[in-house]
């Protein structure tokens, strides 16, 4: 395995990758480690959801107004994506 460089990781890419991660587990996107679409799971989607919630809590004040805009966003579309798989199972992303 190779050893991570810390200085590759940006707060960008890291809420990035907890959308991403949130969008696997709504079923939106396949599991990049299977390259398959998996069953829907609400609770995991959520926690990621909760995630996201606590670093805007954590950091606010202390971000550039283009990462406080992402996260921002970002929780609103999840947020918006979680009450519409409650209602429907229906998907925002579309293969």
């Amino acid at each position: 395995m190779d050893d991570l460089d810390v200085s590759d990781l940006t707060f960008t890419g890291f809420v990035l990758s907890l959308a991403s991660t949130a969008a696997v587990h709504f079923g939106d996107l396949p599991d990049p480690a299977t390259g398959s679409k998996g069953q829907a799971d609400l609770d995991a989607a959520s926690r990621i959801i909760e995630v996201l919630a606590m670093l805007q809590q954590k950091t606010k004040g202390n971000l550039i107004k283009e990462e406080e805009r992402l996260v921002d966003d970002l929780l609103y579309e999840l947020r918006l994506r979680y009450v519409q798989a409650q209602q429907d199972d229906k998907r925002i992303i579309e293969p």
